[in-house]
């Protein structure tokens, strides 16, 4: 069979995972702490019809005659970069200005699953906890016995962060509803009769690769075996950047780049496919040579 036949399929299977890959990323173009993927190409084995030698003191040498036999998806990447802020109207909404992503949980004890997002989008439950608004997710950081605030106060970081709770009651005070607040360092505090309280700080993980975390869908990631474990720090320290409240971080799909690259795939996929149709009509003249 015609080389060329399985060259053409190749690139079809190939261009189509690219048209997926783009149609993805158009169709989260507005989707909150979305990031973008590409789709890196590799050739696949040649065949050597001969093999090169090298010169003599007669003559020089000869390069190897090599025939390509299509081409395959390498890897499929995922674009970490920033996306831009878009302001909101919540105070509880927050724009992470650098790198690092919020931790959050989902079920709790040895069944608890910890994610990774970059949508600072949080409430206060019905139970009293911080979680995220679109999935309920709890947000991890750090707690201690509610402190009064002083402008200065620390908090203990030490361990594992833990899921956040905002009493309703702090030494005879009832929480102030709306008090909830979170400073650029991800400090958090609350109101209790006419006394400010800090509860303790949100927790940020960074990642030795974090183009290798897996997309988890809702604009979350897990961890894998190649983006190595979440290291937790705070707010502008280890190259995490610091909260921007009533702002929220967009999707980093680039339309233009997007459109750029839909079209090139469309004509590849042509192409590959008049290729197919090419070599269907040499073998069909193959073919017609016994019946002549």
């Amino acid at each position: 069979m015609l080389r060329s036949l399985y060259s053409g399929v190749s690139g079809l299977k190939s261009f189509q995972t690219d048209l997926d890959v783009v149609a993805n990323n158009i169709a989260n173009v507005n989707t909150v702490g979305y990031k973008s993927s590409r789709v890196i190409f590799q050739d696949l084995v040649s065949q050597t019809l001969s093999n090169a030698t090298a010169p003599s003191t007669t003559s020089g040498g000869i390069n190897a005659e090599q025939i390509g036999l299509g081409t395959k998806v390498g890897s499929i990447d995922t674009d970490t970069s920033t996306g831009s802020p878009e302001s909101t109207d919540s105070s509880l909404d927050f724009y992470i200005n650098g790198n690092g992503y919020f931790a959050v949980q989902e079920g709790s004890g040895t069944d608890a699953k910890t994610y990774y997002t970059r949508v600072g989008a949080f409430e206060r439950d019905s139970s009293g906890n911080l979680v995220t608004t679109s999935d309920g997710l709890k947000v991890l950081g750090w707690t201690e016995t509610p402190t009064a605030y002083t402008g200065s106060n620390t908090v203990n970081t030490s361990g594992d962060p833990g899921t956040i709770n905002v009493p309703d009651e702090v030494n005879g005070s009832e929480y102030s509803a709306g008090s909830l607040a979170i400073d650029e360092n991800g400090t958090i505090t609350a109101t209790y009769g006419s006394t400010k309280y800090v509860l303790g700080q949100l927790a940020f993980a960074t990642f030795n690769n974090p183009e290798g975390l897996q997309k988890v869908g809702g604009s979350d990631f897990e961890v894998s075996a190649n983006s190595g474990a979440a290291n937790y720090t705070t707010a502008g320290n280890n190259g995490v950047g610091t909260l921007i409240s009533g702002e929220l971080e967009m999707s980093n799909v680039d339309l233009s780049s997007e459109f750029t690259e839909m079209i090139i795939a469309n004509r590849a996929y042509q192409a590959n496919a008049k290729v197919i149709t090419t070599s269907d009509d040499i073998l069909q003249v193959l073919t017609n040579l016994k019946q002549s």
